[in-house]
């Protein structure tokens, strides 16, 4: 399929209405030999509630935004490596069904699709993508995931302490480390962790400790060629995939209030032949 589509008008005309849609907030998506391959609104798991995000599925990325108008407006663009993506299949909930994980070294998320033969047909096409860059490059599949942050109506109280309840003020707060929700008590310090973020981030006071013993252990081993952290995509700007402290999951959600979402008789996500 890829090699059916590169290079192709219909391609070409293709990225650029993605482009167009995502306009000055987005980042450029046209690159030699890059094909989009099928898009689609799935529901991602924000840590407030599940929210409708358009996703777009390309031959080497994934990139996925705020819906402001279908088809015409979007905003908030990330970019995520497929090369640094490993799925997982999660079971259904009461409240949302077709569901699983996507995750990587940067962040990790829960999504779910309409219908199961629409998950089926993204996890397929995902699983396919991702086998065919790690053959090209011959990298191994990423071993190191970011932890998903547990919804905020998860929990009424810290789940470090358990003892502070949470309510209007007394805010909920994420570990980045084990996305656990937490109170400030609890979350206080600050760690440097360059695989997520060239800026300290808040940690729960478990992983504080853990985080410390790590560093410490590494210092002794004195290791004389530490891994080197590099971008799988170069060039694009590092707010394309990083999650700071006031996250795209704290905006005012814009989907349309009288949009019916998740009809029956809609399919929401289309891949291209």
């Amino acid at each position: 399929m890829v090699d059916h589509l590169a290079n192709t008008e219909i391609n070409s005309q293709r990225i650029a209405a993605v482009e167009n849609c995502f306009g000055a907030s987005g980042q450029p998506l046209a690159v030699p030999g890059r094909v989009l391959l099928g898009e689609g609104i799935l529901t991602k798991e924000c840590r407030k509630k599940p929210k409708p995000r358009i996703f777009f599925l390309f031959n080497d990325i994934l990139v996925y935004g705020s819906v402001v108008i279908n088809k015409r407006k979007y905003n908030s663009q990330h970019i995520i490596p497929l090369e640094d993506v490993t799925l997982e299949m999660l079971p259904d909930t009461l409240q949302m069904k077709n569901r699983w994980m996507i995750k990587t070294s940067k962040k990790s998320f829960v999504v779910s699709a309409a219908s199961l033969t629409e998950r089926k047909e993204w996890i397929s096409h995902l699983e396919e993508c991702i086998r065919h860059l790690l053959t090209k490059t011959g990298r191994q599949p990423s071993t190191e995931h970011a932890a998903p942050w547990i919804p905020d109506k998860a929990t009424d109280i810290c789940m470090r302490c358990t003892q502070t309840k949470f309510s209007t003020l007394t805010r909920r707060h994420h570990c980045r480390k084990c996305g656990f929700v937490v109170c400030a008590d609890c979350s206080r310090q600050r760690f440097l962790m360059p695989r997520l973020s060239p800026k300290p981030l808040r940690v729960c006071n478990l992983c504080y400790r853990q985080l410390l013993a790590e560093k410490k252990k590494e210092a002794e081993a004195d290791c004389r060629q530490p891994e080197p952290i590099c971008s799988a995509i170069p060039g694009y700007e590092p707010s394309s995939g990083d999650d700071s402290d006031k996250s795209d999951d704290d905006k005012a959600d814009q989907w349309p209030a009288d949009t019916e979402f998740y009809t029956s008789e809609v399919s929401w996500s289309s891949f291209h032949s």
